[in-house]
């Protein structure tokens, strides 16, 4: 029997986190433990290894950015870290998906909404439409020499990958993909997860990220 998948959930707000927490809990969703600040945040998550951490970013003290940042580079390998903003495609929702979150929502999303995308999260998707992931990027984005020299390991990717990482980060889904590149989803899928791995990245939105801070695509340089 699948084990119930495991979540923390982070706000400042009492109201929100109990909202939230019966939610998830009617979907068979297991709460291990609820904090009011990024540090509480951390300190949970290290504790519980939850699946999924629902992260506020405006709190006072350590914010959601930092509190990501700090989980994802502390070893939480397995947990993913969503988002919750009351604001769409600012610099603070950006900020968090550079530091290692696997996509936002909104406070005002559904109740069957939150718990699809926890659980889409915990599958190892990134929850954030590809071409809001693009529009994102290209807003904040910029050149980072330190980035891109870190990740020379671009050259380690095969000529038909860097095409699929040029692609994706132009928004296009997988569907899309294999109708451009006249591929397989399969194969799609495939190239995907192997350019992952190959630099190190948890999801398509950090692929994206990076594929413009290492200008191998520029804002508005795609079609």
């Amino acid at each position: 029997m699948t084990p119930p998948l495991r979540a923390v959930i982070v706000d400042d707000q009492a109201l929100v986190r109990t909202g939230f927490r019966m939610i998830l809990a009617a979907d068979g969703i297991e709460v291990v433990a609820e904090a009011a600040d990024g540090a509480e945040a951390v300190a949970a998550v290290r504790r519980t290894r939850p699946d999924v951490v629902l992260m506020d970013i405006r709190m006072p003290g350590t914010d959601g950015i930092e509190a990501t940042r700090q989980i994802v580079s502390g070893g939480a390998d397995d947990t993913r870290v969503l988002i919750l903003t009351t604001y769409d495609l600012d610099h603070y929702v950006y900020a968090a998906l550079t530091a290692g979150a696997s996509g936002f929502l909104l406070k005002d999303v559904t109740p069957e909404h939150l718990v699809a995308s926890v659980r889409l999260v915990r599958s190892g998707d990134a929850l954030l439409a590809p071409t809001i992931t693009r529009r994102l990027v290209e807003r904040f984005a910029r050149r980072d020499d330190a980035r891109a020299a870190l990740h020379r390991d671009l050259s380690g990717l095969t000529p038909r990958e860097l095409e699929v990482l040029r692609l994706l980060a132009t928004g296009l889904s997988n569907a899309e993909l294999a109708d451009r590149l006249t591929l397989s989803a399969t194969t799609v899928k495939t190239h995907v997860a192997r350019i992952l791995s190959k630099l190190g990245l948890r999801d398509r939105v950090q692929a994206v990220v990076l594929a413009y801070e290492t200008g191998l695509i520029s804002p508005g340089g795609h079609d």
